[in-house]
């Protein structure tokens, strides 16, 4: 039940107790136990909706961000991908491969924030060594969902002589 819940919830579905226990053929306390079980093992970790970039109305900037960071030597990166996990402006913090260790998601109102957030915050860790910051301009795509592009955005200038 936990797994059929759990491929339920992943597929996006926009559903509740009732409608899980509906679409599983079971009962809605077994669809709570198995919400608890995964609540409980740490697998689901909240509910968040998927909103279109539009929803934010201009009100925040995300940047990624790439870290270098000089592994400590009783674990790793793990200690200091922690410590950049907690701060409130990042919102994804992934261990990666290739030129860079970390990649970080962050979230704030403007290009300053983010800039000084970098320079204050972030770059000032013992164990960073070095950051790359990439703004990112336009969403194309979230988390599976296709963002819709209006009509007269495809349209490309006209081209002058």
């Amino acid at each position: 039940m936990v797994k059929k819940v759990l491929q339920l919830l992943a597929n996006g579905e926009a559903v509740n107790t009732a409608q899980i226990s509906a679409i599983l053929g079971a009962s809605e306390a077994a669809v709570e136990a198995a919400l608890a079980e995964l609540q409980a093992e740490k697998l689901l970790l909240g509910w968040r909706p998927i909103l279109h970039p539009k929803a934010h109305d201009g009100d925040s900037v995300q940047a990624l961000i790439e870290v270098k960071v000089m592994p400590e030597r009783e674990g790793g990166f793990n200690k200091v991908a922690e410590r950049i996990a907690r701060f409130d402006q990042v919102e994804t913090c992934y261990l990666m491969s290739g030129g860079y260790d970390l990649m970080v998601v962050v979230k704030g109102h403007n290009l300053l924030e983010i800039a000084t957030f970098v320079a204050e915050k972030l770059s000032t860790i013992d164990r960073v060594q070095s950051t790359a910051t990439r703004f990112m301009l336009r969403c194309y795509k979230e988390s599976g969902f296709l963002i819709e592009t209006q009509p007269d955005e495809l349209q490309r200038p006209a081209v002058s002589p």
